[in-house]
């Protein structure tokens, strides 16, 4: 059959009255539109539901399909363990979406689970659903670190498998918005929270599916959201479909973001591919960045390429500026993908004759030896964003007042080890974060006896 539904739902474990036990009555709109969907979702009769949850088992760089027969789970750590559920899974959809990402060599299957017992995410949604319909099985899958086009083309591919094995299928994405709406929240205030929330209700409201792939993910983490890449993916299970989408309720009366509505697939619609459409417009960026780009960020790009494709480190090409030939500097290569770091790697002084061999050096590094990340592919080329910093000599200073997140970087130095920080980067605001990373990363304890300094850089992209 199909995907013949999708529900944006969230999971406040107070929802639930054993839980809630009277508090839940702050958020009545949302029990009553969740009655809602529950109805709904009752009276479709799926034979499969599809939850996607923020809280299941998650990786960096894999998206985890749960394995075996089925799951139980109860409310216990919410101090409700009479709240029980036993749910079969579908394993022959389960096993075709397995099979779909092997074909494809997407990095989705059943490896690596340890508890397989229910997670609060799947069960909130269960909660209402089961009250009013106990029929078919489910299908429970997490999200990943990986990027917003790849949660997209999960969900694409959930949709093939349901179409392949007949199912008659509804999608729940399970995922609460902003966590930092409200001063009195549990997590406090930031502007980014009722942004985002305001805008992803907007959007899912009118099924703005390609606009879910334009969220920021540094907006995204401040906002603090919990379920954006959740519901990326029930999008890309309606990839090419037109949909009616109906907005049920919104509240944010705890400081956490409370947003449910539905969708209903109106037949096929060609205007609606929306990957195929934000791949092209990305491509078309990236090539008038590649075009714009300058002397530096050129040849970290060639050496980037010149590895990848064949394992070759060019030589220093002769058409290039003087500085790069005559002048030593530290200098440290970044690489993007999507929006996501994908290597970075660098030098605090100059380890080679010149700016130009430490910029060869260090993009081969940053592209095949960061211990962060596995090797850049050839297929990964057309879509990496590199830029160029070149380091000006350290200073030492006293304290963080002397430092300023966009101007300078930081090293902080306690004996042989040193951690660095380059200036300007997405989600560091103040001095303080950019030294507690910097110590971070080199190891160092509050407890030492350290030592800062502060560097310029002239950034090239």
């Amino acid at each position: 059959m199909a995907i013949i539904a999708g529900f944006m739902v969230p999971h406040p474990p107070m929802i639930v009255p054993d839980i809630g036990r009277g508090s839940e009555e702050q958020i009545r709109e949302t029990t009553e539109a969740y009655e809602k969907v529950a109805d709904e979702i009752a009276a479709l009769r799926p034979e499969t539901i599809i939850i996607t949850s923020p809280h299941s088992v998650m990786y960096a760089d894999y998206f985890h399909i749960s394995p075996g027969e089925g799951a139980t789970g109860n409310f216990a750590g919410f101090r409700a363990p009479q709240v029980r559920f036993s749910e079969t899974y579908d394993t022959e959809l389960a096993d075709e979406i397995c099979r779909l990402c092997d074909a494809e060599d997407f990095p989705a299957g059943t490896l690596g689970e340890k508890d397989r017992s229910l997670d609060h995410g799947t069960m909130v949604p269960l909660y209402f659903i089961r009250k009013k319909y106990d029929g078919g099985r489910i299908i429970r899958i997490g999200l990943s670190g990986q990027p917003l086009i790849d949660h997209y083309r999960l969900g694409m591919i959930i949709r093939d498998a349901v179409n392949n094995t007949g199912r008659r299928a509804v999608f729940v994405a399970s995922g609460d918005l902003s966590h930092k709406l409200q001063d009195y929240g549990p997590y406090g205030f930031a502007p980014e929270g009722p942004e985002y929330d305001d805008r992803i209700m907007d959007v899912m409201s009118r099924a703005a599916f390609g606009e879910t792939l334009d969220f920021d993910t540094t907006f995204c983490d401040k906002a603090a959201e919990c379920g954006h890449r959740s519901f990326v993916i029930m999008a890309g299970a309606f990839d090419g479909m037109a949909v009616k989408a109906e907005r049920l309720s919104h509240q944010d009366v705890t400081g956490v973001g409370y947003g449910i509505c539905t969708f209903y697939p109106e037949g096929e619609d060609a205007g609606r591919h929306f990957l195929e459409r934000h791949m092209d417009r990305l491509s078309a960026e990236m090539q008038a960045k590649r075009e714009q780009s300058d002397a530096y960020v050129r040849l970290a790009r060639k050496s980037v390429e010149s590895y990848v494709l064949r394992r070759e480190r060019i030589r220093v090409p002769d058409d290039l500026p003087d500085e790069m030939l005559s002048k030593t500097a530290g200098a440290f290569v970044s690489i993007h993908e999507h929006g996501e770091l994908r290597g970075c790697i660098g030098t605090i002084a100059p380890t080679r004759s010149s700016v130009a061999e430490e910029i060869i050096a260090n993009a081969i590094s940053a592209s095949t030896r960061d211990p962060r990340f596995p090797a850049i592919t050839a297929d990964e080329l057309p879509w990496l964003e590199i830029s160029v910093d070149v380091l000006g000599e350290p200073e030492d200073i006293e304290s963080t007042e002397q430092l300023d997140v966009k101007r300078y970087g930081v090293i902080v130095s306690a004996g042989h080890k040193r951690g660095l920080l380059l200036p300007d980067l997405d989600g560091v605001d103040t001095p303080e974060q950019q030294v507690d990373i910097a110590m971070r990363k080199g190891g160092i304890r509050r407890s030492e006896n350290y030592k800062l300094q502060r560097f310029e850089v002239i950034r090239h992209h």
